[in-house]
């Protein structure tokens, strides 16, 4: 009798970044801009300056390249908080960095920074994510609970604030140019914004690569973890630094996306072994694609104005929520 012939399992990295580059494809190729990938090609290998070359140098890959560092910055710090707090509902907004960088980059657009010197708004939301990331720490350093507690609170002190400024707005022009920048978009972005938030986004990136050892050792629960050699709270502030830096300027450059934190690393996990660490690096691929597809989405569905990003985010990460949380509810005792 024949054994059955097993196929090579393909890692779950490779495949999401095959997933990455079908998605990053498309969406240099698809617009609101009827512009023909024809047209694009022949226009970009032309020596002159012409529409297909413009449209795809100055509009698409800017922002295919900003969509890829934001979703990969939102994936990769869901998946560390979801392995350091060990609660698979964490994502950055719960720490608080997310409503940090929205304030930060409201109080730009309500002073009138934005208007005089167009890059205050990611700026000031930069340092707003890595001073609410300090808040929080600053709070919660009794443990996992505390971290959470603080989060919350310190998210719920920026809510209050964002609301205070659209209550206490100098015009409705400027409520409404804050309303729009915290539904989240990556239309209007240049390599300007790239060249701001890259380099926080690499830092942050990189601080968070560096945890995989940590979150496999506190998955056996944190005094195990402190048996193994962790340090508890270095590994706290290392998280929230990475989330702050990498998640922080993400937000602060094309504002609140909610869902794409949570989404990646579930999407992932089951496939992975359950393994934090394997988890890291297919989550920032995932949430990359999951980003993308979602810009795409918002320049092909049909409105009189362009879809925003975070609204059709939340759209799309809404019914995995609800999923989410029956399936917790099946397999909890």
């Amino acid at each position: 009798m024949t054994r059955p012939r097993r196929f090579p399992r393909i890692p779950m990295a490779l495949v999401a970044l095959l997933v990455l580059l079908l998605a990053a494809t498309v969406s240099l190729f698809l617009g609101r801009v009827n512009v023909s990938p024809d047209v694009l090609l022949r226009g970009l290998l032309s020596p002159d300056v012409n529409l297909g070359k413009l449209v795809l140098l100055e509009l698409r890959l800017p922002r295919a390249i900003l969509a890829i560092l934001v979703g990969a910055a939102l994936g990769l710090s869901g998946a560390v908080l979801q392995g350091l707090l060990r609660n698979p509902l964490a994502e950055p907004g719960l720490l608080g960095v997310s409503s940090g960088a929205a304030l930060g980059a409201v109080i730009s657009i309500y002073f009138g920074l934005a208007k005089v010197v167009p890059l205050s708004t990611p700026l000031l939301g930069l340092i707003g994510a890595v001073g609410a990331g300090a808040i929080t720490f600053a709070f919660g350093r009794g443990g996992t609970l505390a971290m959470i507690l603080a989060g919350s609170a310190v998210s719920g002190l920026m809510g209050a604030f964002l609301a205070m400024a659209l209550n206490f707005a100098p015009s409705p022009y400027a409520a409404y140019e804050m309303s729009i920048w915290m539904l989240g978009s990556l239309s209007e972005r240049s390599w300007d914004h790239i060249l701001l938030a890259g380099p926080f986004v690499g830092a942050g990136v990189l601080l968070l690569a560096t945890m995989g050892r940590t979150l496999d050792a506190l998955a056996l629960g944190e005094a195990q973890a402190q048996s193994l050699g962790v340090n508890l709270d270095r590994s706290r502030i290392l998280a929230l630094l990475g989330v702050g830096l990498a998640a922080g300027a993400a937000t602060s450059a094309v504002g609140s996306i909610g869902f794409i934190g949570l989404v990646a690393p579930h999407l992932v996990r089951p496939f992975v072994g359950y393994q934090p660490s394997r988890t890291l690096l297919p989550s920032a691929l995932f949430g990359a694609a999951l980003l993308l597809v979602a810009d795409v989405g918002t320049r092909l569905i049909p409105t009189t104005s362009e879809l925003r990003l975070g609204v059709l985010t939340s759209l799309m990460g809404a019914p995995f929520f609800f999923w989410l949380v029956l399936r917790l509810k099946r397999v909890s005792p």
